[in-house]
């Protein structure tokens, strides 16, 4: 489900950003999604675009306009975490680590994380699917 027009959810750190170029480099087209399971599974997953499938509970937060990149990089969220995180604003940033999942910074021995914070007042909140 797609967001639509509304208030800005999902940014990037420049280091984030800086990372992105280096694996689009290595990989094509890329996508982030947040699932909400066990383990890393609340940190965001950065995969090759298309390499996992998104359907109707999955929300698409933003796409993630990258200086140097051809395509913006999406941002889904599944909508079950979607409804705990549908107040925030997130950014997506990079630290040193590596996290359990098979995210592809993984090898570099870094990890996406999100910092979060709530939405400025009045600008809305986008409905998951079904809500």
């Amino acid at each position: 489900m797609a967001t639509g027009p509304g208030p800005e959810r999902v940014a990037l750190t420049d280091g984030a950003a800086g990372l992105l170029r280096t694996l689009t480099a290595r990989h094509g087209p890329l996508m982030f999604h947040q699932s909400g399971g066990c383990c890393d599974g609340s940190s965001p997953m950065c995969y090759q675009r298309g390499e996992l499938r998104t359907g109707d509970s999955d929300v698409l937060l933003g796409e993630l306009a990258v200086e140097g990149l051809a395509e913006p990089v999406p941002f889904w969220m599944s909508a079950s975490q979607f409804a705990y995180w549908s107040h925030t604003h997130l950014t997506v940033d990079v630290v040193p680590g590596r996290g359990s999942g098979f995210s592809l910074e993984a090898p570099e021995g870094v990890r996406f994380l999100v910092r979060s914070r709530l939405l400025e007042p009045g600008a809305g909140r986008v409905q998951p699917p079904g809500g």
